[in-house]
């Protein structure tokens, strides 16, 4: 059975290896490591151990307490963890931050207008 906080680790890797965008197969590489077993630290399948984490951790140019951020109680505090276990919004933060800060600024106020407006 998958431990919570496996899966959520797993989840902060996938997380952080999309951000810098990276391959699981570059991660695995500079790891030393097959990208399978990438595959199943990502989902929790396999528990990763400290060294391990380390080795991850600095492939990722991440602290390794990154990993463990919204954790509560050992259990996933879900949220915006969540929320960037979708693809597709973790690329939209990637894109906006992207954005030059002030022209970034104007996108933010114009997005919180229109959720008002709805």
């Amino acid at each position: 059975m998958k431990h919570p906080v496996d899966i959520h680790v797993g989840m902060r890797v996938r997380q952080r290896r999309w951000l810098v965008g990276m391959t699981q197969q570059q991660l695995a590489e500079k790891v030393g490591i097959k990208f399978q077993q990438i595959q199943k630290y990502e989902t929790g399948m396999n528990r990763i151990s400290a060294s391990r984490l380390w080795d991850i951790a600095a492939a990722l140019d991440t602290p390794v307490a990154s990993f463990f951020d919204g954790l509560e109680d050992g259990a996933d505090a879900g949220g915006a963890t969540g929320l960037l276990a979708d693809k597709e919004a973790l690329e939209l933060v990637k894109t906006y931050y992207a954005i030059p800060e002030d022209q970034r600024r104007q996108l933010f106020e114009l997005a919180r207008v229109l959720s008002n407006a709805a």
